[in-house]
């Protein structure tokens, strides 16, 4: 008899078939992968993720999953069953006991009220990380991939796409899991870059002007970077970079952030 959801910790089971091959040929895992699946739920992928791959380490925090699906992968030699919370491991010194020395690949079918903390918990590990294919709410996947001058932009798009290449692969109903969540998903790829894409000379800054931006993005930018950036130097920026004096937040894209991050830190410096 299969284990009920439990609402407190956000399960929602993938019950069609068709959208489990679907994800499993999204894969396309390689014999020598190593493959760390997050929430291993009722264990249908991990089984047949373990015939594709080399190895796969399977973490579960759920107590009464976790005793099924140790009886369930009992005869896969090459699986690893780990009961833990994956935002409490520590990944580079798991892999390390583990003998892990190549990047692996990731695959999450996660309850969505942990989708920000785990993406940033894979960019803090980005670079033992190869790929990474999750399940998030369709709505979160469009903030993820959305471009400047959208609606769903904004800082959480700056934040992903600074480390990783996000690429939305399909939608997925509601009625695909039970019991079914109110909202549908998409599954997407998450690969993190091998050089960035723009050069920050302080990342601690980028983001505070980022935030900062985004916290009042009705505003202008003049308005909403107030108390972040002097308007003199915003005002320096605008007019060299040969943008309206009046521009909003979701209009600069990520390589505007970062100029006008690096112009404030030259300024900073001048003064």
């Amino acid at each position: 008899m299969h284990a009920k959801p439990k609402k407190s910790l956000g399960q929602n089971f993938l019950v069609d078939k068709n959208i489990r091959a679907k994800i499993v040929s999204a894969c396309s895992f390689m014999p020598e992968d190593i493959l760390f699946e997050v929430g291993s739920g009722r264990g249908e992928l991990t089984l047949l993720f373990s015939t594709q791959v080399k190895k796969l380490f399977s973490v579960e925090i759920d107590s009464r999953l976790y005793d099924d699906l140790q009886v369930k992968l009992s005869s896969c030699s090459n699986c690893l069953l780990v009961k833990a919370d994956i935002l409490k491991i520590n990944l580079a010194q798991f892999l390390a006991e583990q003998k892990v020395s190549k990047k692996i690949k990731i695959f999450g079918n996660i309850p969505y009220y942990i989708s920000s903390p785990l993406i940033e918990y894979f960019i803090n590990y980005r670079d033992l990380i190869d790929e990474i294919f999750i399940t998030v709410q369709k709505e979160y996947a469009q903030r993820l991939v959305a471009s400047a001058g959208s609606k769903a932009y904004g800082s959480l798009s700056c934040f992903a796409q600074y480390y990783l290449q996000a690429k939305p692969l399909f939608h997925i109903s509601k009625n695909s899991f039970y019991p079914a969540p109110k909202v549908d998903s998409s599954f997407l790829s998450l690969k993190p870059r091998s050089k960035k894409n723009y050069l920050v000379c302080d990342e601690q800054l980028f983001f505070k002007i980022i935030r900062g931006a985004f916290n009042q993005r009705r505003k202008t930018l003049r308005n909403s970077l107030e108390d972040i950036v002097p308007q003199g130097v915003l005002e320096g920026f605008l007019k060299q970079a040969g943008l309206d004096k009046n521009i909003r937040p979701e209009s600069l894209n990520l390589g505007e952030f970062a100029a006008l991050s690096n112009y404030m830190k030259k300024m900073i410096k001048k003064g």
